[in-house]
């Protein structure tokens, strides 16, 4: 990644390479700017449809988290055809397109190959005012941070190919991932968050810190007690199951975290967990925070919490209690 160029020289580029945003922002007029984002990944669960809801719903979410509006998606497909049939991709393509409708996207075609692994996704655009645009650095210290989902996924996705979720565990971590960040973003209007970003493949400790190295001169703080996790992800982490991706997480960012003496190895791990399709990680002064919570919960977003706080710059850009 290195090689590629920090900034193009573009005065209508607002939001590109620099700071490892959801995505990339580029302005059309003064009053207008499209967000485009993509991502793709393999199956997390064995039901072909939920799959396709999931993929949809992790694609869509980096523009919510940008601060707009999806507005046409398409189609990325990897798909081994002659070993799991059509039928098999039919419903993934019917998962996909139901989440999308809710979305109140369109979707516009995509692209298929033959593959021997399946893989599925989408490329998304949407459209945002330029004066709008919800960037993942600017926190500053005095806000709050506020967390609408619940971690564990990575861990529990895993536990799903060991047999070690109960019927109840695998639906709710099903319905948890394929949930949009739709209404959490529309709980935002009027509000003024100072940094937006969406919890997925670096976990919540590896978006913080790219929110708190990004913005540069801050200290998050995450209080463990308060972060929402996913029943039984605890225990399962306990038991040593934690996918490689989120001890991957820990160890990247190691150098920039400090832990709190109390927290042991298994809960960093969960701190660290590889999300897929998480929830939006938001920094705003706190009298606003409390009432996103409360607007939160008014929808049925019950399990967003805040999380941790911002702070001037202290030994370290991330402190997890």
């Amino acid at each position: 990644m290195r090689h590629l160029p920090k900034r193009e020289n573009d005065p209508n580029l607002l939001v590109g390479l620099d700071t490892s945003d959801d995505a990339g922002v580029y302005k059309l007029t003064d009053d207008l700017a499209m967000i485009q984002t993509v991502d793709f990944f393999t199956p997390i669960v064995d039901d072909p449809y939920m799959f396709g809801q999931i993929a949809a719903a992790n694609s869509l979410s980096d523009v919510y988290a940008m601060g707009g509006q999806p507005t046409t998606v398409m189609n990325i497909v990897g798909f081994p055809i002659n070993t799991l049939g059509h039928d098999v991709l039919a419903e993934i393509l019917k998962g996909a397109a139901d989440k999308v409708k809710e979305s109140g996207a369109v979707l516009v075609g995509g692209h298929s190959i033959d593959d021997s692994e399946p893989k599925f996704g989408l490329s998304v655009t949407g459209l945002v005012h330029p004066s709008k645009v919800y960037k993942n650095v600017g926190a500053r210290p005095g806000d709050v941070l506020v967390l609408t989902k619940p971690i564990g996924v990575g861990i529990q996705t895993t536990a799903i190919k060991k047999d070690k979720l109960s019927a109840e565990q695998l639906q709710l971590v099903s319905e948890t991932m394929a949930a949009l960040n739709k209404t959490a973003a529309e709980c935002l209007e009027g509000l003024s968050p100072n940094a937006v970003t969406d919890v997925t493949g670096f976990g919540l400790l590896g978006h913080a810190t790219e929110m708190a190295k990004g913005t540069g001169n801050v200290t998050i703080v995450i209080d463990y007690d308060r972060v929402p996790l996913l029943p039984g992800t605890s225990e399962l982490a306990q038991e040593g199951i934690v996918p490689g991706g989120s001890k991957a997480n820990h160890r990247w960012i190691k150098d920039d975290v400090q832990y709190g003496n109390d927290l042991t190895l298994w809960q960093q791990w969960i701190l660290c967990d590889a999300v897929t399709s998480g929830g939006l990680l938001v920094s705003l002064p706190e009298s606003e925070a409390l009432e996103y919570v409360k607007r939160l919960h008014t929808n049925g977003i019950n399990d967003a919490s805040i999380v941790g706080r911002v702070l001037a710059f202290s030994e370290k850009p991330i402190k997890a209690n």
